[in-house]
C-alpha cells in the first residue's frame, strides 16, 4: 500500500507542500552548482538531503533561505513563491535555519542568544521576551547555562543553543545543515530525539542535510544529490545499502 508521503510526492495535487522547489538552478559565478532541482517537504515530515561533501546540499539550504539567489526555477512555502524575499522576511514567513557551524555569537550568553530568535517572529507577534518552557523540555542543558557566553559551550552545546533558537522564532520548517557534525556520540542521540519530537510534538516540518546514519533513517523521505542534482529519492525505511555507499560519506 502507498504511503501518505509517497503519494503526496508522486502527485502534487494530493497534498498541500510545507515548501516545495521546482526547476532550481543556482551558479557561482559561470560555476553551475545546482541543477534542476525538483524537492518538496510535506507538512509535519522529516526530509534528508544525502550526498557526498561538495555536491551542493548547502548551497541548496542556503538559497532556500534567501543567501542565495537561483538563476532559474521556483521555491515555494505552502504554496507561494518565494524567490524574490529577503532571508528575514522568509525567517518571519516560518522558516527556522541552523547552518553549519551552529554560528552562536559567542560574546552573548545563552539567555541573549535565545532572545535574538524572537527577531524571526512576524512582526507584531514577537511578544514577551522570554523563553518558553518547551525550548528547556528539549534542551534541559541550556536552561543549566543561561548565563554562560555563547562562546563558552562545547560543540554539542552549541548546536543544541543554535537549535533552540531558531525554535524561538516559531518556524513551520525547520532548516537544519548537518547539525551532528563535530559532535561526540552521546550528544547526537540527544540531539536526534530532541529532533524526531520537534516533528511528533509540534508538527514542524523538518529538511536537513545529514551524515549519521541513524540520524538519517529517522526522517520519511531521503533525496540524495550527485553533482547538484537530485539522483535518488524514497522513503527511508527503503534506504538499501548500495545507495548508503554511493551517497554518505562514512
Amino acid at each position: 500500500m502507498t504511503s501518505t508521503l509517497e503519494a503526496s510526492i508522486a502527485n502534487p495535487d494530493a497534498t498541500s507542500y510545507m515548501v516545495q522547489i521546482s526547476g532550481l538552478n543556482v551558479f557561482y559565478g559561470e560555476s553551475h552548482i545546482l541543477r534542476n532541482v525538483d524537492m518538496s517537504v510535506a507538512p509535519g515530515k522529516m526530509v534528508c538531503l544525502i550526498g557526498r561533501n561538495g555536491v551542493g546540499k548547502t548551497t541548496l539550504l542556503k538559497t532556500i533561505m534567501g543567501l542565495l539567489s537561483p538563476r532559474s526555477g521556483e521555491i515555494r512555502l505552502e504554496g507561494r513563491v518565494i524567490n524574490s524575499l529577503t532571508p528575514d522576511r522568509r525567517a518571519r514567513l516560518g522558516i527556522g535555519y541552523v547552518p553549519q557551524g551552529r554560528e552562536v555569537i559567542p560574546r552573548l550568553s545563552v539567555k541573549e542568544n535565545l532572545i535574538l530568535g524572537l527577531e524571526a517572529r512576524p512582526k507584531g507577534a514577537k511578544g514577551k521576551s522570554e523563553i518558553p518552557d518547551d525550548i528547556f523540555e528539549l534542551f534541559p542543558v541550556l536552561k543549566t547555562m543561561l548565563n554562560r557566553m555563547g562562546g563558552d559551550l562545547s560543540g554539542g552545546q552549541q548546536q543544541q543553543l543554535a537549535i533552540a533558537r531558531a525554535l524561538m522564532g516559531r518556524p513551520r520548517l525547520l532548516v537544519l545543515d548537518e547539525p551532528t557534525e563535530g559532535i561526540q556520540p552521546s550528544i547526537i542521540l540527544e540531539i536526534e530525539a530532541a529532533v524526531k519530537r520537534i516533528v511528533r510534538e509540534t508538527g514542524i516540518s523538518v529538511l536537513l542535510v545529514e551524515q549519521h546514519l541513524h540520524f538519517v533513517r529517522q526522517a520519511d523521505w531521503y533525496y540524495a544529490m550527485q553533482k547538484g542534482g537530485i539522483v535518488a529519492q524514497g522513503p527511508t525505511s527503503e534506504l538499501s545499502n548500495e545507495v548508503i555507499q554511493r551517497f554518505l560519506a562514512v
